[in-house]
C-alpha cells in the first residue's frame, strides 16, 4: 500500500487511480479527493472508478484515520499537520500542483491547503462543507459539539461510528484514539483564518450540496457569496454524503466543471 511520509513521520495513506500529467500545465491536472471526518478514501471509490479514466484521482486518508498512521501524542494533530500531509501525498505523486476537492471537513482542510498554499491549487470543489466561524461564540458552540464525539468515541469505541452517516465505518478504521485525537487536533475550530479568506480565492471553485443536507445550505451560499465566481450546485434526492446518495448526478457535475475550467 502506498504511503507519504510527513513532516513529523506519520505515514499517510493514499491511492491513485488514472493517469493524468500532474506536470502543472493546467492539462489534465490530479484530482485530490479529501474525505470527512471519520471518513476514508474509500467513500471515494466511486469516483476513482468513474473520472480516473479522464485523469489522475488521488484519495486519501487523514491522520488518526484508515490506514493512516495515528500518533499517540495529541499534538501531532493539527489543521497546519492535516496540510502538510496533503503536501506530502501530492510529492509523492509527483503532483506539483492540483485541483482540491474534499467532503465536509475534507472541504474545509481544503480551504486551509489554499490559504497555506495557493500556488499548488488550481480549482476546488467543496462538497457539503463550510468554512467555519468569524465569531467566537459559533466556534465554541462547534468545539462544544466536537467535545462531545470525543467523549462519545471515549466511552464506544468505534462502535459510535455505525449508523453516524453513509460515508462512515468503524471497519475502515483501526482504533477510535487516533479517531479522538483528530476530532480535538482538526475537526475543532481554532480561529477565523478560512473563513476570512474567502474573497481572496481567485481560481474556479465549486460548491455542491445535497439537497436534504439542510444544515449545509446556508453556508454554501455563503461560500458562494464571498469567492469570486464560485458556482453552486445543489444534487436533488442527496444528503450530507452527495456522492454516494446520487454518484452520477454528483460525478456528471464534476466532469461538466472539470471541462469547463480546462483542467
Amino acid at each position: 500500500m502506498p504511503h507519504a511520509h510527513a513532516p513529523d513521520g506519520a505515514r499517510i495513506y493514499y491511492e491513485v487511480e488514472g493517469d493524468g500529467h500532474g506536470d502543472g500545465d493546467g492539462d489534465g491536472e490530479p484530482l485530490l479527493l479529501t474525505p470527512g471526518y471519520a471518513s476514508t478514501s474509500v467513500m471515494w471509490k466511486g469516483q476513482l472508478a468513474a473520472l480516473g479514466p479522464r485523469r489522475q484521482i488521488i484519495a486519501w486518508d487523514m491522520r488518526g484515520h484508515g490506514r493512516s498512521d495515528s500518533p499517540s501524542d495529541p499534538s501531532a494533530y493539527s489543521l497546519e499537520a492535516c496540510v502538510e500531509d496533503m503536501v506530502a501525498v501530492l510529492n509523492a505523486a509527483n503532483a506539483p500542483k492540483a485541483i482540491l476537492g474534499g467532503l465536509s471537513l475534507g472541504g474545509y482542510v481544503s480551504l486551509a491547503f489554499w490559504l497555506a498554499h495557493p500556488e499548488r491549487v488550481s480549482a476546488l470543489v467543496l462538497v457539503d462543507t463550510g468554512p467555519g466561524f468569524k465569531q467566537d461564540a459559533a466556534r465554541e458552540k462547534w468545539n462544544r459539539g466536537v467535545a462531545k464525539v470525543a467523549k462519545r468515541l471515549e466511552n464506544q469505541g468505534l462502535a459510535y461510528l455505525d449508523g453516524l452517516g453513509d460515508e462512515v465505518s468503524g471497519a475502515e478504521h483501526v482504533s477510535a484514539e487516533g479517531l479522538l485525537l483528530a476530532a480535538q487536533g482538526i475537526l475543532a475550530q481554532r480561529d477565523a483564518r478560512v473563513i476570512r479568506c474567502l474573497p481572496d480565492i481567485d481560481i474556479p471553485t465549486l460548491i455542491v450540496v445535497g439537497e436534504n443536507d439542510r444544515p449545509y445550505h446556508a453556508a454554501t451560499d455563503y461560500m458562494t457569496q464571498k469567492i469570486r465566481g464560485a458556482r453552486k450546485a445543489v444534487i436533488p434526492d442527496a444528503g450530507h454524503a452527495v456522492n454516494l446518495h446520487q454518484p452520477a448526478l454528483f460525478d456528471g457535475v464534476l466532469a461538466a466543471f472539470l471541462d469547463e475550467i480546462g483542467a
